[in-house]
Formats: C-alpha cells, sequence, structure tokens
C-alpha cells in the first residue's frame, strides 16, 4: 500500500517534523534511531487519548510508533537489505504472533516526491512501549523485577524457535518495556527463517552479542550459518547486564575489546569471570548461556530455561554457584585432557549396568545418534563438567554402560530439568581411560562400592 506524506510547517531539522502527516498517523516526536531506521511517535490524526492513556492504538499514551526505513539514495544492493528487513518484519508478524513479540499494526510505503529523502521509504507501524530495557539498567533493577523481565524474554525467545525463527540481535535495546511492565521483543530486520536447524544471515549484528562461533562461521553463497544458540549466548549477556547495571561479562573498553574477549574465553584461553552482583541462581543460567560452544550450548534452550525459571521457587536460597551441565558432542568436546587423572582399576567383578538418559525430550526419540544429542564423559568429577573437562567418547541416551563404584562428593551437575546431583559413576571403558557419568545422566540407581 502508498500513502501520499503531507508535510506542515516550513522546518525540516528533523526527517519527520511533529505535526506531519503518514497516512492516517500524525507525527508527535522522534524516539530513536538506528542503523537503517529512524523511530518516531505517532497518533491517529484526530484521536485523543484515553482516560488510562491509551486509545486503543496499543500504544503508551495513546501513540504509536513509527519505524521510518528511508530507501532513497541506497546503492541498490543496500535499498534490497533494507526492504528484506522490512519484509521479514512483517512476515513474522503475520505468521507468528505472541503477546511478548511486538506488535505490528500496518506497514505502508510513502510516496513524497517533492522530499527526495523520504520518497519510497518503508514504515512499519507498531505499537508503543513505555521504555527499553536498556533505559532501565541505569535506574537499577531489583532480583523480582529481572526475573519477570528474563522470563518475557525467554517466552518471546521459547514462541520464535518454535515457530522456526532466530531473533539474531537481541540486546536490551531490542526488549520493549510496557505500560504495565510487560515484555515485548522488538526489531525483527535481523530475524532469520530457519531451515531445519539452521538458516543463513549476511555478517551483520551487535558484536556484543554475537556468539563466538559467528566470527568463525565461513561466509558462503547465502551467508553465515545461523542457529537458535545465538540467541541464547546474547541472552545470557542479557541477564548478566540485568543484574550487573547495564555491565557486560566480557572486559573491554569498545566493543572490539569485548569481542575479543568472549572469543579468548571461547578457546579457553580466559575463564569466564562474571559480576558477583549477579544473584546465583542467575549466574547458573548465564554460565550455560555462555557455553563456549554451539555444541554446548545447546540443550539449553529458551523453553529449558524458562522451565527452570518457572521451577524457582520465590524467595529460594541457594548454597552456592550451580556449575552448568553441557550437551557435548565428541567433535567440539575432544581435548587433550582425555588422560585419566583416577587411576583405571580394570573391569569390575560385578559391574552394574547403567542407561544414559538424556532429559531433552527432542534427544530421546532420535536413533540417528545425531552429535548435537550426544553427551559427555568427565575426566574428573571434581572438575567443572565442561568441554575441558571430557573423554572423546560420546554416549547417547539409553545406551548401557559398565559402572564399577560411586562417588557421592563430586562437584554438582544440574541437568535441564532443573536436577541437582554430587553422585557420580565411575564407567569402565576399554583401554586406559577412565571415565564418569554424573548421576543426574542416568535414571539407574545401583548399588555400588564407594570409589577409593
Amino acid at each position: 500500500m502508498v500513502h501520499d506524506l503531507a508535510f506542515g510547517g516550513d522546518g525540516e531539522e528533523l526527517l519527520l517534523p511533529p505535526g506531519h502527516r503518514v497516512g492516517e498517523w500524525t507525527v508527535t516526536g522522534p524516539i530513536g534511531e538506528g542503523g537503517w531506521a529512524t523511530v518516531y511517535a505517532a497518533r491517529r490524526a484526530g484521536d485523543t487519548a484515553g482516560p488510562d492513556g491509551s486509545d486503543g492504538a496499543g500504544g503508551v499514551n495513546g501513540t504509536v510508533a513509527l519505524k521510518v526505513l528511508p530507501t532513497a539514495g541506497l546503492a541498490p544492493r543496500q535499498a534490497r537489505q533494507v526492504a528484506e528487513a522490512a519484509r521479514r518484519e512483517a512476515e513474522l508478524a503475520r505468521t507468528a504472533p505472541h503477546p511478548r513479540l511486538v506488535r505490528l499494526l500496518d506497514t505502508l510505503a510513502l510516496a513524497a516526491p517533492d522530499h527526495p529523502a523520504l520518497d519510497g521509504a518503508i514504515v512499519l507501524v507498531m505499537e508503543r512501549a513505555r521504555c527499553t530495557l536498556r533505559d532501565l539498567l541505569g535506574t537499577g533493577v531489583d532480583e523480582a523485577q529481572g526475573g519477570r523481565i528474563i522470563a518475557g524474554i525467554c517466552e518471546g525467545l521459547a514462541h520464535l524457535h518454535r515457530s522456526g525463527w532466530a531473533h539474531t540481535d537481541l540486546k536490551p535495546e531490542n526488549v520493549l518495556i510496557g505500560r504495565d511492565g510487560e515484555v515485548r521483543l522488538s526489531d525483527f530486520g535481523l530475524a532469520i527463517e530457519l531451515t531445519g536447524t539452521h538458516g543463513h544471515s549476511a555478517p551483520m549484528g551487535t558484536p556484543d552479542y554475537l556468539p563466538p562461533e559467528r566470527w568463525r562461521e565461513p561466509l558462503g553463497e547465502h551467508g553465515v550459518k545461523v542457529r537458535t544458540t545465538a540467541d541464547i549466548w546474547a541472552l545470557g549477556i542479557v541477564i548478566h547486564e540485568v543484574f550487573a547495571a547495564g555491565v557486560p561479562p566480557f572486559p573491554g573498553a569498545t566493543p572490539a575489546a569485548r569481542s575479543a574477549a568472549a572469543q579468548q574465553y571461547a578457546e579457553g584461553r580466559a575463564a569466564l569471570r562474571l559480576s558477583p552482583d549477579v544473584p546465583l541462581f542467575w549466574r547458573a543460567l548465564v554460565a550455560d548461556c555462555l557455553a563456549p560452544t554451539h555444541a554446548a550450548r545447546a540443550p539449553h534452550t529458551a523453553k529449558s530455561l524458562l522451565a527452570r525459571i518457572r521451577a524457582r521457587r520465590p524467595g529460594r536460597r541457594h548454597r552456592g554457584p550451580r556449575p552448568r551441565t553441557a550437551l557435548l558432542a565428541l567433535a567440539t568436546c575432544a581435548t587433550a585432557a582425555a588422560t585419566a587423572l583416577w587411576p583405571n582399576p580394570g573391569p569390575a567383578a560385578h559391574p552394574a549396568r547403567i542407561r544414559v538418559f538424556n532429559a531433552e525430550r527432542g534427544c530421546q526419540d532420535r536413533t540417528d545418534r545425531d552429535p548435537q544429542c550426544s553427551l559427555g564423559l568427565a575426566v574428573d568429577p571434581l572438575r567443572p563438567y565442561t568441554a575441558e573437562n571430557v573423554v572423546p567418547t560420546r554416549v547417547w541416551h539409553d545406551d548401557t554402560l559398565d559402572a564399577d563404584c560411586q562417588l557421592p562428593t563430586g562437584l554438582p551437575v544440574i541437568d535441564e530439568e532443573d536436577r541437582t546431583s554430587t553422585l557420580w559413576y565411575r564407567i569402565h571403558l576399554p583401554g586406559p581411560i577412565t571415565a564418569w557419568l554424573p548421576a543426574v545422566r542416568t535414571r539407574d540407581r545401583p548399588t555400588l562400592l564407594h570409589c577409593p
């Protein structure tokens, strides 16, 4: 639909000064701007706000947000990118509406032959929020409020992923807070529709929120590979910022420096150092979201993270940090640390047979032994259960293993259903390698002697 642009007044300090008409909307003032778009507040021409500050248009104080994407003066390729971004936003709004996604009310194109900068611009009419999450971070967010916001983000992400989309640009600026505190995800210009487990995107995004593998993905004919785990990494950054007053988890004075620090961590050359201001429960979620590889991040879906948040009893106090669990594939987890730190006693006289359990429901019915559904066996049960602490052998749901003894006091491990245990079973493998399976990875409870 093409709409004429009606101009009023004689000043053009702003691209769209207050009082200008865009279709049936009257601009009331600017809200903000980004790389491709400028956003304005607007009211339906002739409307006034009701007693509660709204007029039914889905906005705040009777207003909506006009996201204006000019195309004039752009190179043909750039103009196509802008048009494609607008198409994605409209397509997602049409096919996957949800209470945790910002509502798209209308789309239009401007016809302004007397104003070349605006002629052909694309306008997205959206519900307007009270503020963004970034605005809140400077004023301080308590744990209860932060928890509600993070749960809302997870609800939106879970819906996006279930609908076959990845956001790819999750950050506080793109999390809107409504008049009553409700959360809406916004800005889907970089969203990618997935084909199976992944999609492809132009190499774009906000550096502070891109996962480490994004910097190493080869650029193919269709762009770089994008998976939903990229959103989970960004979620970990956002959770940390919520409770650390906007401070990101990786040090550096610039986005480039912080990205370099994140890559050093992912390569095992630096530890993950989280702010002490982040409460213990949320520290565990941040650590899971910031698992250093796609494979290690894969079990921590938006849905499973939301379930953990909802299962957490209000006021529950945790005794200490809860190390993250990882679903680890051989391709990313084979490491020189596979040398056994515990003596291998050889086959036990009466080993117990235990069956592997994977809490990820999507992995329980698979018979193709997908590497993304494989589980890691640890080298040392007294070290964090991460990629640096696994043997090359991998296992899958319903595999049976021989256990020769048990260690009740290993490092605690939490699975995707928030079950916690310090119990580990020593697994006898062929050759000189000893491996350990955390008890949360099996539903069997054999009676075994304690390991020496």
